[in-house]
């Protein structure tokens, strides 16, 4: 998409609920993904089957007590990936969130900030998505230069002792990685459940 017909600016009011529906639209293309990733590790695999053991001794049903610790892990992992990425954020130090918007006027990407949690640790992106009709078109990309041209400007204005963007990914989210692995980012840890990972963190210095 030509820069010309694509701007960022701050989200109106009557565009929550379009934001909203994106923001969930985003987390259930990744959330079958990274609920297959947790639940196929060994220590998870070990739990579930004990889980099921232990109902064989309460259900009559043998197939129920096979399928009832698998559907509800998955629903844990799909709800706190909601309840994470699928909601507006609270308002943070830096502003937002930011739309990015068609020369239409159509909202087709969502951004959101924070600032980091010490001091030197930047800022943070909280949201990040792009509307399925219009990934692959140069809409992610816009909205990481805005953030990381936030950035700078938050770290310049608060005397922050460099300026630095951290972008939290899932596991599964291999289309991120690649924006991110193209733009100059490096994955430096991330977060997880026993010992595996189910987020992984980028982060670039500007």
């Amino acid at each position: 998409m030509a820069p010309s017909h694509l701007s960022v600016r701050e989200m109106r009011e009557d565009e929550k609920p379009l934001v909203l529906e994106m923001l969930k639209a985003g987390v259930k293309d990744t959330e079958n993904r990274v609920a297959l990733h947790a639940l196929t590790r060994p220590p998870a695999l070990l739990l579930l089957a004990a889980a099921s053991s232990g109902l064989r001794f309460v259900l009559a049903s043998f197939a129920l007590a096979l399928l009832l610790p698998v559907f509800l892990a998955v629903a844990a992992v799909k709800l706190g990936l909601r309840a994470r990425w699928g909601s507006l954020p609270p308002p943070a130090g830096l502003g937002g969130p930011w739309v990015a918007v068609r020369g239409s006027g159509d909202v087709c990407g969502v951004l959101a900030l924070a600032p980091g949690a010490n001091s030197g640790d930047g800022a943070r992106v909280t949201r990040l998505s792009v509307s399925r009709w219009h990934r692959r078109r140069g809409v992610g990309r816009r909205l990481l230069a805005f953030a990381e041209a936030r950035a700078r400007a938050w770290a310049g204005g608060t005397g922050e002792p460099r300026a630095r963007l951290v972008v939290p990914v899932a596991v599964a989210a291999w289309g991120a990685v690649g924006l991110l692995e193209g733009c100059g980012y490096q994955a430096e840890g991330g977060w997880g459940c026993m010992g595996y990972t189910l987020v992984r963190e980028f982060s670039k210095d500007l």
